[in-house]
Parts: structure tokens; sequence; C-alpha cells
């Protein structure tokens, strides 16, 4: 990584490192129809976030746009899927691999991202030597010897919540770097440890709540007629 991107890297506000792949999933779709050009106007039409945030977030990767012609497609795609890691290959460990592991590694689609979960652990003997897509399934026991032998980085945690803290140690003791976290618990890590929460529950939960709100509004308008 040149130390120019390495910066950038660094200093990129959160909430935009998460409308890039928004921005990359619309002008993928574009570049798949020919589309040559697009602007943040039409960008922001089909994606609902302003045309002013969109031009602010894809300064910080130095992309500007053409003057009444807008962005090129082309560019915007591979400057995009590079500056987000989509095209380099990062292998990954699952660490817990019931239903929701398990789906996990039936799921080709992160491959398409860059994610290859070459490798599955579990505590339970049933599970040990088994295959899931190809990946084998090993002892938790054995993440140490398979993580120094291949070189990954990456772990990505969905054992019952109750392990969650005992299985993230396990994993930052073998020398990963980074727990994409599928559990509910809020695990504790060193602050060199890159830590991603995705709980699957609280997102449930928001949709509940939101529901709930609309039902208090009653039908729009429209709805209404």
């Amino acid at each position: 990584m040149s130390e120019e991107l390495h910066k950038i890297k660094t200093i990129l506000p959160e909430p935009t490192l998460r409308r890039l792949p928004w921005y990359l999933a619309y002008v993928s779709l574009l570049h798949s129809q020919k589309v040559e050009f697009v602007s943040s106007t039409q960008i922001a039409k089909e994606i609902k976030v302003d045309a002013s945030q969109i031009a602010k977030d894809l300064s910080f990767l130095n992309i500007k746009g053409k003057t009444r012609i807008g962005y090129e497609v082309d560019t915007l795609v591979n400057e995009l899927a590079d500056f987000l890691g989509f095209r380099e290959s990062h292998k990954a460990f699952m660490v817990g691999v019931g239903s929701l592991g398990g789906a996990l590694i039936h799921d080709s689609g992160l491959s398409q991202y860059g994610l290859n979960i070459i490798a599955g652990f579990d505590v339970k003997e049933e599970l040990i030597g088994s295959n899931i897509c190809g990946v084998t399934i090993h002892n938790i026991a054995d993440m140490d010897k398979l993580q120094k032998d291949t070189g990954t980085e990456i772990g990505i945690l969905a054992v019952p919540v109750e392990y969650a803290q005992e299985a993230a140690d396990s994993m930052i003791a073998c020398g990963l770097k980074a727990i994409w976290n599928f559990t509910p618990y809020r695990i504790k890590a060193p602050e060199n440890i890159v830590i991603q929460n995705t709980s699957i529950y609280a997102h449930l939960a928001l949709i509940y709540n939101r529901m709930q709100e609309c039902e208090k509004i009653g039908p729009s308008k429209t709805e209404s007629k």
C-alpha cells in the first residue's frame, strides 16, 4: 500500500467508508449496462444519499467528476473496488460452524468481495473432519497451527454468545488481526485488533421497532385514497 493510500484510509470517516460499497454496487450495475458516465445527482437519486455528500466522499479518494459530464463509470468501479480491498484475496477462518457459520461458508458471494474462508473451527466432535462446500472443519484447538501454516489474518465469529469471549481470545492468541463478530456479545480485544460487530439480532430489533412506529403513524395519504 502506498503512503498516500495508507494516509487516506487512516483519515477516512467511518460513515464515508460505509457508504462507498453502496456507490460501488450501483456503478457496477451501470458498468454492466455499458453506461459510460454518471453524475453524483444520478447516484444520489438511486441510493438516497445527498449529491454533495457523494462528491465529498469520493473526493477522499481523489476521484473527481467532469463538469456537465459526471464521473467515468469504469474509473469509479476500478478505484472503489481497489480502495475497498475487494480485489485482493483475504484468507479467513470461520469459528463456529452451526447454522449461521455454515451459512456463511455456503455464501459464495463473499469470495467475490475478496474474502475466502479456508477453514472452519468448532468444538463439537461430530463436526470435526467434516466438509462444508470444500471447507474442512477442524478442532478449535488446532487453530494456532493452521494460522501459522496459512498466514490467515481474519476470523469470523459465530459461536453461541456464552462462548464468544473465550473463542475471541483464542483467535487473538493464535495471531488473527481482525474479527468479524456475528454474536450479540461485544468482545474485548487489544487496540491493535480490528473488531467489526454485525449483530443480526440488533438489526431485527430495529425492524420490529420501526414497524411499531409506522403502525402508530398509520397509512400514508396515498395509501388512504
